[in-house]
């Protein structure tokens, strides 16, 4: 396989996920290139800003219609923008993915923070997509060369990480290959991530976290560790963070947007991967989730949330964890 950077891709952007991230890559995409959004119950949307067609596939009708009027809910929050040239976006089932790939420049995996599924759905997409499509997953704790470990690929130098936030509200995007990625691909996706408003950020190395994520890991930690002993509440550290920090909201408010149990999954995957960890942040987790403390998805976590705020909960800005 060889990667054109030449001259710019003029071909699709497919997007294998319909859920929360999913929905807003394919808002900031579907403004200058076109793509196609797929879901195999997931999150990615940035790319449908630019100008171009975006196709969101999943197997739940539900959540293609649900993607579809959250694309649109964003574009009307972003109608100041009056140089905007929205692409359309449309729907599909992921029997058509074969055919939907073949005019594709590039393809990201959106699936959940699950190791198995995402070794099943890298070598599909390996098969199906032309030799010139790169793939990207944009797992947010499995690095790629985790992901493809063992895996008998075709085309192994066009497959990279791609990992965004919580676009368009935040812009960053961390691009990791493998040892055998090919720079022209790493190359090109770099540069139209910034065409597309992402601030592309390069992780030269394997680092399981990324950079951010690793940074966002230790005070996920550390604010769980100081629960647990009982040296304050989460109020108050939510408090302090915002006081010092200026941020917006705090660690036990960021946790409970994205959800407690898939804070967790990310926690035992950092516990599986490298040394010293301390199990009690997990339990902490893990005796919450146990009393049915979710988060916003479920109304009560840390705090406690309305029905309307647990319903409305893909709504929230907040980063991915």
């Amino acid at each position: 396989m060889t990667i054109d950077t030449a001259q710019r891709p003029t071909g699709s952007v497919v997007i294998i996920g319909a859920g929360t991230q999913g929905r807003r890559l394919a808002f900031m995409v579907s403004e200058g290139l076109e793509i196609r959004h797929f879901s195999i119950q997931v999150n990615w949307v940035k790319w449908s800003q630019r100008g171009g067609s975006v196709c969101l596939v999943d197997f739940q009708s539900q959540q293609l219609q649900d993607g579809l009027s959250y694309v649109n809910q964003l574009r009307r929050n972003a109608a100041v923008d009056h140089e905007a040239n929205w692409g359309e976006v449309t729907v599909a089932h992921p029997d058509s993915l074969e055919s939907v790939l073949q005019d594709a420049w590039l393809v990201v995996e959106c699936v959940p923070e699950n190791w198995a599924l995402k070794q099943k759905v890298i070598p599909q997409l390996d098969s199906l997509a032309p030799a010139h499509t790169i793939i990207a997953s944009n797992s947010s704790s499995y690095g790629i060369s985790e992901i493809i470990e063992g895996l008998d690929l075709k085309h192994k130098n066009r497959i990279l990480s791609a990992h965004c936030y919580w676009p368009p509200e935040t812009s960053a995007i961390e691009i990791m290959g493998h040892q055998d990625t090919d720079p022209a691909a790493i190359s090109l996706l770099l540069e139209e991530c910034r065409a597309h408003g992402f601030s592309p950020f390069h992780v030269k190395k394997d680092s399981i976290g990324y950079i951010y994520n690793r940074i966002w890991a230790a005070i996920k930690r550390e604010t769980l560790l100081a629960l647990s002993e009982g040296v304050c509440t989460p109020r108050e550290i939510d408090a302090i963070f915002k006081d010092v920090l200026k941020t917006p909201k705090g660690p036990c408010e960021q946790m409970d947007v994205v959800g407690l149990d898939v804070v967790l999954d990310i926690e035992n995957h950092y516990a599986d991967s490298r040394a010293g960890i301390p199990a009690e942040p997990r339990a902490y987790l893990q005796n919450m989730i146990q009393s049915g403390r979710l988060g916003v998805k479920n109304g009560e976590g840390f705090y406690n949330y309305g029905k309307e705020t647990a319903d409305n909960s893909n709504g929230m800005s907040m980063p991915n964890l």
